[in-house]
């Protein structure tokens, strides 16, 4: 493959219009300011947040205001649809990354999840009508909003929790008297009723004891309607929108259901009906610069190799010497169906065997993926080298045909040089994804689904972890190229090739995990609803590093700089995407 102009051309057209885009729709085209800020709670530890204020706030004209907290393992982008509503709207709208969490100071669950320092620093903004504060969070932000209204029980007027619930995991039990105004959105499909609400079947929670003692009935709860009385802070109602716990992101339902409580309970905000909903624009804005940055790839790698340092590594692709017929569908299920049948039961072994965060691996969810990467590695690699040994050496294939090595000498410095391209084609992206969030204030994303900036911690943190992906995307790099590559294979059909063989095992498994739940059951596996999530997240990783894979190898007729490039992808959306569980 050749560098092609017209790529990088459409790459930067990508970034542009979707940067600019999400960032006039995050502003109201002007109208909304936002900015970033930082405080520190009692105890010193620091927490980030995005700041919306609308245009015309002021000290000498406070508008209302409301904390949008987000859930486990995100960061205040995932509440950037109910952000840009409310200020649309006209409320000042503090979304804060939780403790341990984007660029907030570690560790997650810290402080009330963050929910005390976020609320007692809204307190001190002037040009917030103090008389008038709403809480508003999703999953485990529910419950950072639920400990902040019992440490600060007069510091608001209202709540709305999305996916979560009183009574857990450290938040207070809710009674007929408090929390103050509180309105449960819990999708028809959350896959966390078990935990939350203590029903495994989620439109259950009607009939649940708890839920009735927050509403003050003995009867199983209406949706939609009104129990209580707002003017004396006993309202509640209950909504169950049809989607999952990480659809309430985006739902324009869901979202619409938040906006109609607050209009409801608090005073001051601009009427504007809840089915006037634009945030959606910042999700394909977001969506069109991640697909800005996918398609940098190519020219990255194919401009770069042409490079003096890198040009000794363009070589022509080896001959494939892999599996045929009957042969190659046994292969290919096997290398597509066991990184999803392993997930499961892999991620648990390190917290079997007891292992807690450390200023070595610090993130428990990435410690938990680089253990499943490893064991399926380990695997994988076994297998590889039965199938060598025993079979396909004996036809006449050596580690030439693999892409392992350059005829029948491994060389060192050809390894390193690819390391050093793959670190350069890194740099390449991180570099329009700083200029972006420059520019623009937006990281790339979709729902769930994002790439950010590292904080200098979170650059230390991935730098441990950075070594096991690269081993794992080496190995799956030699089974890839090495078993199942074909040598009639276009560069096209190579690519969805490589794509379903990387992402069909995960579509499997989330197809069985869910299907059970959409027929009005649980998930197949119940006791898996974070990692059934968690897995939402490979398919996106997976067709990256798809495109990767197969533009690397055409380039370099090697496994290395593909899967160093892959490695440190991973490793580096995986990281700036995670909890960190470890003080430092």
């Amino acid at each position: 493959m050749q560098f092609n102009p017209k790529a990088l051309i459409f790459a930067l057209i990508l970034l542009f219009v979707g940067g600019f885009l999400a960032h006039q729709v995050q502003t109201s085209a002007g109208n909304v300011k936002v900015s970033h800020v930082r405080f520190a709670g009692n105890d010193g530890v620091i927490t980030h947040a995005r700041l919306y204020v609308p245009k015309g706030v002021s000290n000498e004209n406070p508008a209302p205001g409301i904390i949008a907290t987000h859930g486990y393992i995100n960061s205040n982008e995932t509440q950037s649809g109910f952000a840009i509503e409310f200020a649309r709207r006209g409320y000042v709208v503090l979304a804060p990354d939780q403790t341990g969490h984007g660029y907030s100071d570690p560790a997650a669950f810290t402080n009330g999840f963050g929910g005390i320092d976020t609320l007692a620093y809204m307190k001190t903004l002037s040009f917030v009508d103090q008389d008038n504060i709403g809480l508003e969070g999703h999953s485990m932000g529910g419950w950072a909003s639920l400990v902040a209204a019992g440490v600060y029980p007069d510091a608001y007027k209202s709540i709305v929790i999305e996916g979560s619930s009183t009574g857990t995991f450290g938040a207070p039990e809710g009674t007929a008297q408090w929390p103050r105004n509180i309105a449960v959105v819990f999708s028809k499909y959350d896959e966390f009723s078990a935990l939350m609400w203590g029903v495994e079947v989620p439109t259950e929670i009607t009939k649940t004891e708890k839920l009735k003692k927050l509403f003050n009935t003995e009867e199983d709860i209406v949706p939609r309607k009104i129990y209580g009385d707002i003017s004396l802070g006993t309202a509640r109602v209950l909504h169950q929108p049809a989607v999952t716990h990480p659809g309430d992101h985006f739902s324009h339902e869901a979202i619409g259901y938040a906006i109609d409580w607050f209009d409801q309970t608090l005073d001051g905000a601009n009427a504007l009906p809840a089915s006037d909903q634009v945030w959606i624009w910042k999700e394909i804005g977001t969506l069109i610069a991640l697909l800005g940055m996918v398609v940098l790839i190519v020219p990255a790698v194919t401009a770069l190799a042409e490079r003096s340092p890198f040009k000794s590594l363009t070589n022509a692709l080896p001959k494939a010497h892999a599996l045929q017929g009957a042969g190659w569908w046994v292969g290919a299920i096997i290398f597509t169906a066991l990184p999803a049948i392993t997930l499961f039961p892999f991620k648990g072994i390190s917290e079997g065997l007891g292992w807690q965060a450390s200023a070595l691996f610090a993130q428990n969810i990435t410690t938990q993926v680089m253990v499943w990467a490893l064991l399926t590695g380990l695997i994988s690699l076994v297998l590889f080298s039965l199938w060598h040994l025993l079979v396909n050496k004996k036809t006449g294939a050596t580690v030439a045909n693999y892409g392992i090595t350059l005829g029948q000498s491994f060389k060192v410095a050809q390894v390193f040089r690819s390391f050093l391209l793959a670190l350069s084609v890194i740099g390449v992206l991180y570099s329009s994804l700083l200029l972006v969030d420059f520019f623009f204030d937006v990281d790339y994303r979709i729902w769930v689904f994002g790439v950010k900036l590292l904080s200098p911690l979170q650059f230390k943190i991935a730098l441990s972890y950075v070594v096991p992906f690269c081993l794992f995307f080496i190995v799956v790099a030699v089974v890839l190229h090495g078993q199942l590559r074909q040598n009639h294979w276009s560069f096209r059909k190579e690519l969805v090739a490589n794509w379903l063989l990387l992402s069909v095992g995960y579509m499997v498994l989330l197809t069985v995990q869910y299907l059970p739940l959409f027929l009005g059951g649980t998930l197949f596996i119940a006791a898996e609803p974070l990692w059934t999530i968690i897995a939402f997240q490979f398919i996106p990783l997976m067709a990256i590093a798809a495109l990767v894979f197969t533009v690397a190898y055409r380039v370099t007729g090697q496994v290395y700089t593909g899967a160093f490039i892959n490695g440190m992808f991973i490793t580096w959306v995986v990281v700036a995407s995670q909890a960190t569980h470890f003080v430092f």
